[in-house]
């Protein structure tokens, strides 16, 4: 029996390691890069994050069917799915809605099944690094990333199911006033960045089957305006 060649043995070694990598990105976890902000500020433009895709159950690779489900989405979990306009980009939000929520928002008041979302408003304030600091209601303070125009912003500490995350509103800026019901198999989804995102207010609720994974941790995040890398972004904890 021939022995294999090196070459041969190396080629084989990078097909099986290609496998592998592609097995694991279409089943179990994936990277993706935030492009826009419409998830600031717990998520900024240039973040590189990783995704659990297995969290909700097993998918078919490169489809949208799933045999079936460990669970659905909670409330509070952000996620990332396929714009449901079939364009095939990919979106990032946070779940406010699942199925039989009845949702109601007016100006930037979230009410869900009658009892509106507790918030809190935030202390802002600037250090010397150029960067914001939201003092939250535990004592603890959030340092990210500087946006210019930030005085005409209204930060709040906003409460879903024991989760909290800070969401931000332009000041003085007119809304639409929304209701609705989230159908069954169907999440209603909002950008943290509740007046620069397109979410669930316009684009409608997300299929089940749309929802790829839920953000896990940022491992990267690249600062494209100012340069360099936000050291203390990495690893954090998506939440």
């Amino acid at each position: 029996m021939k022995k294999k060649t090196k070459f041969r043995e190396g080629v084989e070694a990078l097909l099986l390691a290609g496998l592998a990598a592609l097995t694991i990105r279409a089943i179990f976890i994936e990277a993706f890069k935030i492009p826009s902000g419409s998830m600031i500020p717990t998520l900024s433009i240039g973040d590189h994050i990783f995704v659990n895709k297995l969290v909700y159950g097993p998918r078919v690779p490169f489809t949208t069917i799933r045999p079936y489900w460990f669970r659905t989405p909670k409330r509070g979990e952000v996620v990332v799915y396929l714009n449901t306009s079939g364009d095939g980009r990919n979106f990032i939000k946070r779940v406010i809605g699942i199925p039989g929520d009845r949702i109601r928002i007016v100006d930037d008041q979230v009410t869900l099944n009658g009892e509106t979302l507790k918030r809190k408003k935030l202390v802002v304030s600037e250090d010397p690094q150029n960067k914001r600091l939201l003092r939250l209601e535990n004592g603890l303070v959030k340092t990210i990333p500087f946006v210019r125009g930030w005085q005409d912003v209204d930060f709040y500490e906003e409460t879903i199911d024991g989760v909290s995350y800070v969401v931000q509103y332009i000041k003085h800026l007119g809304r639409v006033e929304t209701e609705a019901v989230v159908p069954p198999d169907s999440i209603f989804v909002m950008g943290d960045n509740r007046d620069n995102s397109e979410d669930s207010r316009i684009t409608g609720f997300v299929p089940m089957k749309n929802v790829k994974g839920k953000a896990l941790f940022v491992w990267l995040s690249l600062d494209n305006e100012y340069g360099g890398i936000r050291w203390h972004e990495f690893g954090r904890l998506i939440r």
